[in-house]
């Protein structure tokens, strides 16, 4: 396990680890630089993880958190001593978006292509503007993890014993009911074609960025070929994890929304059946 070392740059090797039951997060990095003698010297830096965390988000705030390690008083390095700072990845969700980041998704109000709203778009806006801060150019790259890279390995221990020790408060605001029904959550699993359903809320999550709000709910609607199955809408309208709709959906795959909620159904209501069909 060798790894390539900028003699000229910062190198930071960065990882993220998200276990579930209950789902926690954590973080690792290492940073490395070459001394006067040509030889490498490494600090390893394990910040405490995030309650309720997913990977992608750790992967991301591994990103900031190291910047913001950079420039704080307990910082094992000078960075003014630099011209350039490179942030190894084993994340392809990191090293392929970061660009996206800086370039694309501002003009776009932090949406994608298909017009969703971006995932983690807060997380994203914070590590542009702390890689913009922090004085040296930011380049992230991709590396091949674990077997592949001995910083990477070192990063992953850490990102798993952050995990694992003290959590900090949620990155976000998550308001989660169980859900009944047995399947998982599945992107793209409800056809949407303007129809009227009724669906359940399982998760509520504003996002702040966008200034609209993430559902992932379940069909109830019984005449449905979609009864059952779980998946993930946005609506400019709150509606209340928990509580059960009859919604209208649009016809959108790459920007599946509630376009308007028609209804809440009441218990009563629930227990008839009545109304709850598609159309």
């Amino acid at each position: 396990m060798t790894d390539r070392i900028d003699e000229n740059a910062i190198n930071i090797f960065t990882d993220g680890s998200s276990y579930s039951k209950p789902r926690r997060g954590g973080m690792g990095m290492v940073f490395v630089v070459v001394d006067e003698n040509g030889d490498p010297v490494s600090h390893e830096h394990c910040p405490p993880g995030y309650a309720r965390a997913t990977n992608n988000q750790m992967e991301l705030q591994a990103c900031v958190e190291a910047l913001e390690h950079l420039t704080s008083r307990y910082s094992p390095i000078d960075v003014s001593e630099f011209l350039k700072i490179v942030i190894n990845t084993d994340s392809q969700y990191v090293s392929d978006n970061f660009n996206n980041a800086k370039f694309s998704w501002p003009k776009t109000k932090w949406t994608t292509r298909g017009g969703a709203p971006v995932a983690n778009a807060q997380i994203w806006k914070l590590l542009v503007k702390r890689s913009k801060n922090v004085g040296p150019r930011v380049q992230i790259q991709w590396v091949k993890g674990h077997k592949s890279s001995a910083g990477n390995k070192i990063a992953d221990k850490l990102a798993k014993q952050s995990a694992k020790g003290h959590l900090r408060a949620p990155l976000t605001n998550v308001s989660v009911r169980r859900k009944k029904s047995t399947l998982s959550v599945e992107r793209g699993s409800v056809t949407l074609s303007n129809q009227r359903l009724t669906i359940r809320v399982v998760t509520t999550e504003f996002l702040r960025v966008q200034r609209c709000w993430k559902y992932m709910y379940e069909v109830i609607s019984p005449k449905s070929p979609s009864v059952g199955k779980v998946d993930v809408a946005y609506s400019d309208t709150g509606l209340r994890d928990g509580h059960t709709y009859f919604v209208l959906m649009n016809d959108d795959v790459d920007n599946p929304r509630i376009r308007k909620m028609l209804w809440e159904i009441s218990a009563k209501e629930k227990g008839e059946q009545t109304g709850a069909s598609e159309s």
